[in-house]
C-alpha cells in the first residue's frame, strides 16, 4: 500500500511537472505583439512627438518601455510613412499606433490595403492618440470627402480645443467594465488638452468616456467624447484624445489603458464594440442643461 501511494503520489507530481512545463513551453511559443508607431506630423508638431537632438520622442519612449515593462509587445517608431507605411511592411505588424497630423504621405495602394485588408483582420487594431484626430483633416467638402476613409476609421476629426493643456478637465466613463477603460474608473480628473469633434458618428462607435460639462471649463452645450472603441471587420479601433502633454505619458492610468488595449486586440481581453449612439445623445442633453458658455 505504501509503495503504491509512493508511485501515485510521484505520478502526480511527475503529471503536475509536465503540466507545468508544458505551459511554460506555450508561454515562451507565443510570439510578441508587433507594432508600429508612427508619430509623423505634416501639421502642428506636438512636443510629445517631437523627437531632440536625433533622440526618440516622450511618447515613443513611452511606448517601447511599456513594450518592455509588461513583455507583451515591441515597438518600432517611423516619422517616415512614406517608406515604412507600406503594404509589405504593415505584414511584419499586429497594430498599429497613429500620434500624427496633416495630410501624411502614404501612397494610395498603402492606404487601401491598410483599410481594406490590414485592420480588417484578426487580431489586427489601430490605435489613435489625441492628434491622430487631425491628421487628413480639411474643412473643404471635397477635401473631406477624399479624407473620409481616414475619418470613417479613426471615429471622428479634430475642430478645435476650447480646453487647452493647462485645462484640468473631468471626464466620465460610460463603460468602467471595458478593459480600456477599467484603470480611469467611473471618474477621471487630469490634465490635458482636449478636442471636440465633426465628423462624429455615434451610431458606429462605442463611446467609452466624455467630457463632463458640470465639472469642465468651458462648459460647452454639446457632447465632447474624449474615447472610444469600434471593429472595422475582424480588427479592432481605439481612439483615445489624451496624451498633449508629456505628464500624460507617465500617467499610470494612461498606460495600463494602452496595455490593456494591446491584450483586447490580439483577443486576450474582452470588451464591446457595440455602438451605444444613446449615450452620445444623453450626453448631449446633459451639456445643453448644464452649459454656462
Amino acid at each position: 500500500m505504501i509503495k503504491t501511494a509512493i508511485r501515485m503520489t510521484l505520478l502526480t507530481l511527475f503529471c503536475a511537472l509536465a503540466l507545468s512545463w508544458t505551459a511554460a513551453v506555450h508561454a515562451e511559443e507565443k510570439p510578441k505583439t508587433k507594432v508600429l508607431m508612427l508619430t509623423e506630423s505634416k501639421g502642428f508638431t506636438h512636443g510629445s512627438v517631437r523627437r531632440p537632438e536625433g533622440k526618440l520622442a516622450t511618447a515613443e519612449v513611452a511606448m517601447i518601455q511599456l513594450g518592455q515593462k509588461t513583455g507583451l509587445f515591441d515597438v518600432d517608431c517611423t516619422q517616415n510613412s512614406a517608406a515604412d507605411f507600406t503594404k509589405e511592411n504593415l505584414q511584419k505588424y499586429d497594430i498599429v499606433m497613429f500620434y500624427t497630423t496633416g495630410e501624411l504621405p502614404i501612397a494610395p495602394e498603402d492606404r487601401d490595403y491598410f483599410i481594406n485588408d490590414w485592420l480588417k483582420q484578426k487580431g489586427h487594431g489601430f490605435i489613435g492618440f489625441h492628434s491622430a484626430a487631425d491628421t487628413y483633416r480639411s474643412g473643404d467638402p471635397k477635401k473631406n470627402e477624399e479624407f473620409r476613409w481616414y475619418w470613417e476609421m479613426c471615429g471622428g476629426t479634430f475642430s478645435g480645443h476650447p480646453w487647452g493643456a493647462g485645462a484640468t478637465v473631468t471626464m466620465t466613463v460610460h463603460d468602467p467594465e471595458h478593459p480600456v477603460m477599467q484603470p480611469f474608473g467611473k471618474v477621471f480628473v487630469h490634465q490635458d488638452e482636449i478636442y471636440q469633434y465633426v465628423n462624429w458618428q455615434p451610431e458606429k462607435v462605442r463611446v467609452l468616456m466624455s467630457l463632463d460639462m458640470a465639472n469642465c471649463k468651458p462648459s460647452k452645450p454639446y457632447h465632447v467624447p474624449v474615447a472610444w472603441v469600434k471593429s472595422w471587420g475582424d480588427g479592432k479601433v481605439y481612439f483615445n484624445n489624451l496624451g498633449h502633454r508629456d505628464e500624460t505619458w507617465t500617467n499610470a492610468a494612461f498606460l495600463k489603458s494602452v496595455e490593456n488595449a494591446v491584450k483586447w486586440m490580439q483577443g486576450d481581453l474582452e470588451g464591446s464594440t457595440e455602438p451605444n449612439p444613446e449615450v452620445s445623445a444623453a450626453e448631449e442633453e446633459k451639456a445643453k442643461a448644464v452649459a454656462t458658455e
